[in-house]
């Protein structure tokens, strides 16, 4: 078995959401200041395969006039119900989310990047699959939207690793899964 992670790469609000209602992100561009990209190219330096759901999968290529780039950046899957054939250097995953990952990770190469959205981080943490959270909290309040954490899991064990904060406003957190420990 590699040493692969899954690690959760995201941004919320400070109230816990991902989206507005209506799938707007314009709120995300409070953050952004020429120079300062969070860790961003150094995280995605050390990934080679990308994990996302179907909906986020559609805001992005809604919002990029239907292009996808990360399918031409990494081993991307789209978590989905309904079948569809590879696309654009994507492929459209309908089998068991623990098996793919599993498989994934025992396969040499990099870390797992998952983009979300809430509905599959649900089903990864069901399933204590993620390895890595790195959250960055926004400096705004949306007061209702798409929440990353949607309750309804097992209870996860996790340690700060690190966190830092951006004279924007940002505070960027870096957890890590908790191992039971054996006596």
């Amino acid at each position: 078995m590699s040493n692969r992670k899954l690690i959760v790469y995201i941004s919320m609000s400070l109230d816990g959401f991902l989206a507005t209602r209506d799938d707007d992100l314009s709120w995300l561009s409070i953050a952004e200041k020429e120079g300062v990209d969070y860790g961003y190219a150094s995280f995605t330096e050390s990934v080679d395969t990308y994990i996302v759901g179907r909906k986020t999968y559609d805001v992005v290529r809604n919002l990029l006039d239907g292009a996808f780039p990360q399918g031409k950046q990494y081993d991307c899957y789209v978590i989905t119900r309904r079948e569809k054939s590879p696309e654009n250097g994507v492929t459209f995953y309908t089998g068991n989310l623990e098996e793919l990952i599993r498989d994934i990770k025992s396969k040499p190469g990099k870390n797992i990047y998952c983009d979300g959205g809430g509905v599959l981080v649900k089903l990864l943490m069901e399933h204590d699959l993620i390895d890595e959270y790195i959250i960055s909290v926004m400096p705004i309040i949306l007061g209702d939207g798409k929440r990353l954490f949607q309750g309804g899991t097992p209870q996860l064990n996790i340690k700060l690793q690190s966190s830092e904060q951006y004279e924007t406003g940002v505070v960027q957190l870096r957890y890590a899964r908790q191992l039971p420990t054996t006596d």
